[in-house]
């Protein structure tokens, strides 16, 4: 695999960044520029001038894109332009000092609301490669959230209309790494075979006892050993601490196809986090999902009815990875002295959330529920016939 070299990307303009921070002036009334989501170009929000985002060519693209030796940065020995440094900066627009607490390298100055990037500084971090960029604007995310909302019974329609109505969402590049590797496991475990045993059985009809034969499955299990073999492509582990993490894993699909090499115009008018998950604990992370498509490989290849997994041991090759940032829209809503928060995928508009319930929706669905239970065991009762209910 080609290791990233991690060329120099031009900036939108050629307007050089002064100091590690970056901005974006119109050119038209020098207003800052925002990326628009879905587009390859920034956008005054005041004007409406259009900046294009210069296309990178193939060469910057194959170099950003390329894997990272995983061992050695385990060793912290990545080339220093693999690395990055976080630090506080200068505001380039009112000059208020804004904190970059090592968490994050993008956010809007507290002061002034013009966005700010920062390349370096005194917190050493292995930099973002590429990223994907956001396709969904911030109504469309809405959208997605509010239908999703609406599709739960038991949602609280306040919170629904709400969301609807309330705080704006806030659009954040999430730090994720992704984890290549050539793996050989070998397995010990057991194959079990279905067959079928006849017998006699004494059964209760109308009264009264007979004889019958049915049939009994069993299993016939026997010794199983052998390898499997895979290569894995981009298995995603999230990169932050501070969104919940079954929420942030389950933002899938991503389609990675569309990864772009990094660079600061993206983030102009979004927050990009920096990761707070080291690659070691990722690197954790990642070798458990692939255990879990190596068990299931086992198991096919043991074959038969059944199958015993008794040992696995599985040996890594080839091991490489890549620090990447996806879109995610984030929403955060106090309602009924409760907080919620939910996700939704920039990219494809998946929404992962805190499920919300209405108490009164839920005891309404069960005092219906009693009604329609006791009206068929009052008509079955008027009738003079027997009601069964079954629980499945």
């Amino acid at each position: 695999m080609a290791l990233a070299s991690f060329p120099k990307v031009p900036r939108a303009g050629g307007r050089p960044p002064a100091g590690g921070e970056h901005r974006w002036p119109c050119d038209s009334c020098g207003s800052d520029l925002r990326f628009a989501p879905g587009q390859s170009s920034l956008v005054c929000p005041h004007c409406g001038h259009v900046q294009t985002i210069p296309a990178d060519s193939d060469r910057d693209r194959t170099a950003a894109l390329a894997e990272l030796d995983l061992r050695a940065a385990l060793r912290d020995d990545l080339p220093a332009v693999a690395m990055e440094e976080v630090r506080t900066t200068s505001c380039p627009s009112c000059g208020a000092m804004v904190e970059f607490d090592g968490t994050t390298f993008s956010k809007e100055c507290q002061f002034c609301a013009s966005p700010v990037v920062v390349d370096a500084g005194n917190s050493r971090q292995i930099r973002p490669q590429a990223l994907i960029p956001f396709v969904l604007t911030e109504n469309e995310a809405r959208g997605r959230m509010v239908d999703w909302l609406g599709r739960l019974w038991f949602a609280p329609n306040g919170l629904v209309e709400y969301a609807r109505k309330g705080r704006k969402l806030d659009g954040m590049y999430v730090p994720f790494w992704t984890f290549d590797a050539a793996t050989l496991s070998r397995y010990r475990g057991q194959r079990g075979v279905y067959y079928y045993e006849t017998q006699t059985v004494t059964v209760n009809v109308n009264g009264r006892n007979e004889r019958r034969q049915q049939q009994v499955r069993r299993t016939r299990w026997s010794p199983a050993s052998g390898s499997v073999a895979r290569q894995f492509d981009d298995v995603l582990v999230l990169g932050s601490k501070s969104l919940p993490y079954r929420l942030g894993d389950d933002l899938t699909p991503w389609d990675l196809s569309r990864l772009v090499p990094y660079r600061p115009d993206y983030l102009s008018g979004f927050q990009a986090e920096g990761y707070t998950v080291p690659l070691a604990e990722a690197d954790q992370v990642g070798k458990a999902k692939m255990a879990a498509v190596i068990q299931r490989d086992v198991a096919q290849d043991i074959g038969g009815d059944e199958q015993r997994i008794d040992q696995v041991e599985t040996q890594y090759g080839n091991e490489t990875f890549k620090h990447i940032l996806l879109p995610v829209w984030v929403a955060a809503y106090r309602y009924g002295g409760k907080s919620y928060r939910f996700l939704v995928n920039g990219q494809t508009g998946e929404v992962q959330g805190e499920r919300p319930y209405s108490a009164w929706k839920i005891a309404l669905a069960v005092l219906l529920a009693l009604i329609v239970a006791g009206a068929v065991v009052y008509l079955a009762q008027t009738q003079g016939g027997t009601v069964t209910f079954r629980t499945y």
